[in-house]
């Protein structure tokens, strides 16, 4: 399976929805998490020194993208962060463990913005494993 993510435009006429594909869970995380920074800006506008790191467990793999995904719309929302480099390591614990590396920078006027993401939806959301790797598909209220 290619890695990479494409936008959805018919899937949903009042948000916007991506599908995101990876060789593995890393990879697909990582893909849905730069689509999701992508719809709010251009990425390669993105500069600065900004460094985060997010840790996750949750039971299921699903809702530990979603919480993830609505993890990157919170530090827009409240600290002005946008990433165009992101790490992700999953590991099986009691639950999954998601461990992010992130770097990124402050929202600028010299950024060029995309559209303000309001929140992750669970609507049509999927998170799928197929013998060529996984794929996950994703509605954005915008």
């Amino acid at each position: 399976m290619k890695k990479g993510f494409k936008i959805l435009d018919k899937l949903s006429m009042a948000d916007t929805a991506f599908e995101a594909k990876g060789k593995d869970l890393n990879e697909v995380f990582e893909q849905s998490a730069l689509a999701v920074e992508s719809i709010m800006v251009d990425l390669k506008t993105v500069t600065g020194k900004v460094k985060t790191t997010i840790e996750l467990e949750k039971a299921s793999l699903e809702t530990l993208l979603y919480e993830f995904l609505s993890e990157l719309v919170y530090l827009k929302d409240a600290e002005s962060a946008v990433y165009n480099k992101i790490h992700i390591a999953i590991t099986k614990n009691k639950g999954w463990l998601l461990h992010a590396q992130m770097s990124g920078g402050t929202i600028t006027k010299k950024m060029k913005l995309g559209t303000d993401i309001k929140a992750i939806t669970l609507h049509e959301f999927e998170l799928t494993q197929s013998k060529d790797g996984w794929s996950a598909q994703v509605v954005v209220d915008v």
